[in-house]
């Protein structure tokens, strides 16, 4: 048995790595990406290795990142790349897949920093070829220099969507237009927050320079969406905003990202709901200390809190582990966290009111054309889940049986955000009272032929 399992090499688990690592714990990480860097750093060393102005071009965020990269290189732990995870134990017991074989991995501690994913966004055609999620564009050009062939619409709201489509400008693609959903109201919301984020404002100043750019770029702007649709019968040849139709190749959708809670809600871990970015996320302390003592969650993976935060975040659990292991004991654990909480601290002033003002739009939550599509792996339209509804479903974990919504290879988490908000208002409650699928292994595709060679019994 290991010291220490980190899940994900993202900025907080490559963090967490480097600082448990210099207290002589033994850390393996195990890294479903070809190589370390997390969705935000996706290909960054091939990148910096092949195309270095491109680095530039991406900005000084990601020259930071490649800093971090470069240090965690450097320190003593095992690094198993291409490793997906699909079975978490309590007792620190990791199932994973590499080299076309099951595996598993025993440790006394486990750091779960898997991150974020792209919170989906349900309008009519959304399934179609040609319509994509801003992030999926932007990880095809960080990592292959990929971008869309034709003129581009972007919907949605979101600092991604606004950093993507300055990147794939930047990179020579027809940007035509950026449909922004967030209201008036959202403006007026986020307004008591604003003094908070100007105690480091670099964010703000950073999102208002990318609006500007487009602006000066040609890219049409368009604010207040209330309703979008897709058009097009076996491709996407534009979107509806409004009722006005713009022609577009590829549309590329955002609708901010949430925490990628598959593998803590399998394994057990109590979550709690944000009704302000309406999401769930892990029950977690200032530690990163889940309710599970002997399981950690960092980074995005326990609350959105942006690349930089999640890189202290990751510094502290690793910490408080290493306090745990009996390596340092908590004086000097508290000594060493006080510069990693000041810095997290700063780095989260902007966290409320960024999360107010892009509040995911309503009518993306809950969508009202019956021939919406709500689970792509199973095809369940909105239809379906609403005659569920009315025949007395009460919950996600009911309509499985109703429909089989959620139960394809994503395990529901393409469509349980979705299907939660459906219910909710149908019921006229909360989320947090509807629930959330319950989780089971495998969380990741694992195949019968990986299984037969698993390590053990």
């Amino acid at each position: 048995m290991i010291d220490l399992i980190i899940i994900g090499a993202g900025p907080a688990g490559m963090s967490a790595a480097l600082e448990a690592s210099s207290y002589g714990l033994d850390v393996t990480i195990l890294n479903e990406g070809p190589e370390p860097g997390g969705r935000i750093y996706h290909a960054l060393e091939r990148l910096a290795d092949h195309h270095p102005d491109d680095v530039t071009r991406l900005g000084n965020d990601y020259a930071e990142g490649l800093n971090l990269i470069k240090a965690f290189h450097s320190c003593a732990v095992t690094l198993i790349n291409d490793a997906a995870v699909f079975r978490l134990d309590e007792d620190g017991t990791v199932w994973y897949t590499h080299d076309d074989a099951a595996k598993t991995i025993k440790a006394k501690a486990v750091l779960i920093a898997t991150g974020a994913m792209e919170r989906p966004v349900p309008i009519p055609a959304w399934t179609l070829p040609g319509v994509m999620t801003a992030g999926a564009a932007q990880m095809l050009l960080k990592g292959d220099g990929m971008i869309p062939s034709g003129p581009v619409a972007m919907a949605g709201c979101g600092p991604l969507l606004i950093l993507t489509a300055c990147q794939l400008l930047d990179a020579g693609a027809d940007v035509r237009c950026v449909i922004d959903t967030v209201q008036p109201k959202d403006y007026l919301a986020s307004l008591p927050a604003l003094l908070g984020a100007l105690k480091a404002p670099f964010p703000l100043l950073k999102g208002i320079a990318l609006r500007k750019k487009l602006a000066k770029s040609g890219v049409e702007l368009i604010s207040g969406a209330t309703s979008l649709s897709i058009s097009g019968i076996d491709h996407a040849t534009g979107i509806f905003v409004n009722g006005r139709h713009i022609d577009a190749d590829t549309i590329l959708l955002h609708n901010g990202v949430v925490p990628e809670t598959q593998l803590s809600r399998q394994v057990g871990c109590e979550h709690v709901w944000n009704n302000t970015q309406r999401c769930w996320h892990p029950d977690v302390d200032e530690w990163g200390e889940s309710s599970l003592k002997n399981i950690h969650i960092v980074g995005d993976g326990g609350g959105i809190e942006g690349a930089l935060a999640a890189w202290c975040s990751g510094r502290l659990s690793a910490l408080n582990i290493a306090k745990q292991l009996g390596k340092i004991n908590k004086t000097y654990r508290d000594k060493l966290a006080r510069p990693w909480q000041k810095a997290r601290r700063k780095h989260l002033n902007v966290r409320p009111f960024l999360d107010r003002l892009f509040k995911p739009a309503e009518f993306l939550l809950a969508p009202t054309n019956k021939e919406t599509v709500i689970c792509r792996c199973e095809e369940v339209r909105l239809r379906a889940v609403l005659k569920a509804s009315d025949l007395g479903c009460p919950g996600p974990n009911q309509l499985k049986s109703f429909t089989r919504a959620g139960m394809g290879p994503c395990q529901g988490r393409l469509c349980g955000l979705t299907v939660s908000e459906i219910l909710a208002k149908q019921k006229n409650t909360s989320p947090a009272n509807i629930g959330y699928y319950t989780i089971r292994p495998p969380v990741k595709p694992v195949t019968l032929s990986q299984l037969a060679k698993l390590d053990q019994p």
